[in-house]
């Protein structure tokens, strides 16, 4: 099975060197340029389907974020404009002029960070089963217990992590999919682990961000996502000037598992818009 993990690497490319260490990452088709990042835990061979369909008609390109897949660890803290420059690093050697960046969970924060940074570089952005807000002081304390918790057994914390993604009542229909997920993250160092949290940990609200942008925004929300704040989606989902929002109903935090249909379709559609 960690074979089988290997090979999801299609079309991949020379790493590049940020910071001495390799970044990593995937760029199949032409034409305009979608950019997907993953989350937390997760690397780049989560958008196999998605980048194989969509490569179909644009340029498609995935990124192992720092700690992630095969890039290098970068620093003992990754902050998200951290993470946001290696993408840029990513793109500018691949001479993109212009993208559409979509990021799942953690990758909407360094999607956020980057339309900040790098606003010139975009022609929309997408927050998939992510948000803008900083995290509440329960959820840095949260962010702390389970530093120590990897310090002590990081396998055992991926092995409770993942299954927690999707709501308890269909685990047992994704179980193979929570398998392949789990066995995925072997490679995962603590160092690196631990540094994506502390960078999660010290994110800032980017709801003025929102709020300021003159880029479109795709929002894709899954109704029953244990990580996110649902309470306040409406309110995210209001504040740009220009948006388009898929909610699903019964969808937990891995809709390009739970609902791949409706949600490589809610991206194509946004994309044909934005070019």
């Amino acid at each position: 099975m960690a074979d089988k993990c290997n090979n999801l690497n299609t079309h991949v490319m020379p790493a590049i060197v940020f910071k001495r260490k390799e970044i990593n990452y995937t760029d199949q088709g032409e034409g305009d340029t979608i950019v997907l990042l993953h989350g937390f835990t997760e690397d780049l061979r989560i958008w196999k389907q998605f980048s194989s369909k969509l490569s179909a008609n644009y340029r498609v390109v995935c990124i192992d974020l720092p700690g992630h897949g095969q890039s290098g660890c970068l620093a003992t803290t990754h902050p998200m404009d951290l993470l946001a420059v290696a993408v840029s690093k990513v793109i500018t050697h691949l001479k993109v002029k212009k993208c559409l960046l979509i990021g799942h969970s953690m990758g909407g924060y360094v999607a956020l960070a980057f339309a900040e940074k790098y606003p010139r570089m975009l022609r929309g952005f997408g927050l998939f089963h992510s948000h803008c807000y900083a995290d509440s002081a329960e959820d840095k304390k949260n962010r702390l217990r389970t530093i120590e918790i990897v310090k002590r057994d990081r396998f055992s914390f991926l092995s409770m992590f993942i299954p927690g993604l999707f709501p308890e009542e269909v685990r047992t229909k994704f179980r193979k999919e929570i398998e392949f997920l789990q066995l995925c993250t072997a490679d995962l160092t603590r160092e690196g682990i631990i540094a994506t949290l502390k960078g999660m940990r010290e994110r800032k609200d980017m709801s003025g961000l929102l709020k300021s942008t003159k880029l479109p925004v795709l929002f894709i929300l899954g109704l029953k996502d244990s990580k996110a704040p649902v309470s306040r989606l409406w309110e995210m989902i209001s504040l740009p000037a220009v948006s388009e929002s898929l909610i699903l109903r019964e969808c937990g935090h891995m809709g390009y598992i739970e609902a791949p249909d409706v949600t490589l379709k809610a991206i194509k559609n946004f994309a044909a818009r934005v070019f």
